[in-house]
């Protein structure tokens, strides 16, 4: 089941539940009553692991949206880790921000190979004014754990700020995001 369907109460609910009385000795037991086979401890952990996950983006993602994403930088690039994290091909994602930078919603826009990403910069026009954005925050992901921008990524960065400036939205920063590192090109005075 797809963790991101789960309220909230759900979420918690299954990440605090006790485990099944197989895995309390550690050995796994199957009774003659019960002919379905109980969860692996690596697949109950990966499910408490991901359920974790999701809270976790959910609640930075309120945080995001409560006020201007960079005045708490730091918020953002744990939503970003923990949303590229263990993702082995590249994504582009687009936050929508409204006029005071807060978050509108998040969105992964394009999904790519293990090294590239095809970006269509319509898209991004489209899906800002169909939330009336007015700046936008995007990133992308380098599953080699190689955080370094690209003359293609800066390339890719000026076209969309001039693309978007057409339809006064405003692209405040492009994150580059290789497992524990998130390089922001307003940072590099490359915005």
């Amino acid at each position: 089941m797809d963790v991101t369907a789960l309220s909230r109460e759900d979420l918690v609910s299954e990440v605090l539940a006790p485990l099944p009385p197989t895995f309390a000795a550690g050995a796994l037991r199957v009774s003659d009553a019960d002919l379905s086979a109980p969860p692996s401890p690596e697949s109950l952990l990966a499910r408490r692991l991901s359920v974790a996950r999701e809270l976790l983006l959910r609640d930075l993602r309120e945080q995001m949206q409560r006020g201007p994403v960079m005045t708490s930088p730091q918020i953002l690039r744990d939503w970003l880790r923990l949303y590229c994290a263990g993702l082995e091909h590249e994504v582009f994602l687009v936050l929508y921000l409204d006029a005071n930078h807060r978050l509108i919603e998040p969105q992964e826009l394009f999904r790519g190979t293990l090294t590239q990403t095809s970006v269509y910069p319509r898209e991004l026009v489209k899906g800002a004014l169909a939330r009336n954005a007015a700046a936008l925050a995007v990133a992308h992901n380098h599953p080699s754990g190689q955080a370094e921008p690209s003359r293609a990524d800066e390339f890719l960065t000026q076209t969309l700020k001039s693309t978007l400036s057409l339809v006064d939205v405003r692209i405040i920063d492009h994150f580059v995001v290789a497992g524990d590192q998130v390089v922001s090109f307003a940072e590099r005075g490359l915005i």
